[in-house]
C-alpha cells in the first residue's frame, strides 16, 4: 500500500534534510530572522539568506530597504503559486 503524503500543489520539490535547520536558523542575522518570523511562505535558512544577501546588496546595506525587498519578492512568489494551489479565481492569483 503507498503512503500517502501531504505535499500539496507546490512546485517546491521533495529533498531529504542534510543538516540541522535550527542551527542554520540561528545562524542567521537578527533583522533576518524578524522578518522570518511575519513571512507568509515557509523559507529555508539557505534560501531566506541567499534572498537577504541580494537584496541587502541591492539595498547597499539598508536593512529597512532590504526586508522591504524581500516582502515585495514574496508577493511575487505567492502571486505566481496562488492559481495553482488555490484556482485561477482566487484573488492572490
Amino acid at each position: 500500500m503507498a503512503r500517502a503524503r501531504n505535499g500539496g500543489n507546490s512546485r517546491l520539490p521533495r529533498r531529504r534534510r542534510s543538516a540541522d535547520p535550527m542551527a542554520a536558523y540561528d545562524r542567521l542575522s537578527p533583522e533576518l530572522r524578524a522578518w522570518l518570523a511575519a513571512a507568509a511562505l515557509p523559507w529555508s535558512p539557505r534560501s531566506a539568506r541567499k534572498a537577504w544577501a541580494r537584496a541587502l546588496a541591492a539595498a547597499r546595506g539598508d536593512t529597512a530597504a532590504a526586508r522591504t525587498a524581500l516582502t515585495a519578492l514574496e508577493a511575487r512568489l505567492l502571486a505566481r503559486d496562488a492559481p495553482g494551489v488555490w484556482g485561477p479565481g482566487h484573488p492572490s492569483g
